[in-house]
């Protein structure tokens, strides 16, 4: 049984073709060949495109099936990881609105505090296990 892993990172695509039952990584690849832009419109903000994701995504697939080290007819199942925390707007139609906020974003950090603040310590810790924002 073969897996593909798509990793949708900050920096780079990666993804891999993995024999589920040799537990073996066959084939791996990523785009793009260097990090990719990370857009800051005003200081504290951090954005990318999804758009620039999608593409990203299917060159890296393309390369990895032009190794020729599987079958990609043999693949039973897709996993994705993706950045924590990004933000991406689609319209009715599933159209991409905008650049996605990303991770490392920081413009609500005063918000966030100000909610901790009134939700109270005791509360973030044990309901929802972290500082919101």
């Amino acid at each position: 049984m073969l897996l593909l892993g798509i990793d949708i990172g900050t920096s780079f695509i990666k993804v891999s073709v993995v024999d589920a039952a040799l537990q073996k990584c066959i084939a791996t690849a990523q785009c793009p060949d260097t990090e990719n832009p990370i857009t800051s419109l005003q200081s504290g903000w951090a954005e990318q495109s999804p758009e620039m994701w999608w593409d990203q995504t299917v060159t890296a697939i393309r390369e990895l099936n032009a190794s020729k080290k599987f079958d990609p007819k043999d693949i039973t199942a897709i996993g994705i990881s993706y950045q924590m925390h990004g933000l991406v707007v689609v319209d009715k139609n599933q159209n991409v609105l905008r650049d996605s906020i990303i991770w490392c974003d920081s413009r609500a950090v005063e918000t966030g505090e100000e909610a901790f603040n009134a939700i109270g310590e005791a509360t973030c810790s044990s309901c929802l296990l972290n500082s919101p924002g």
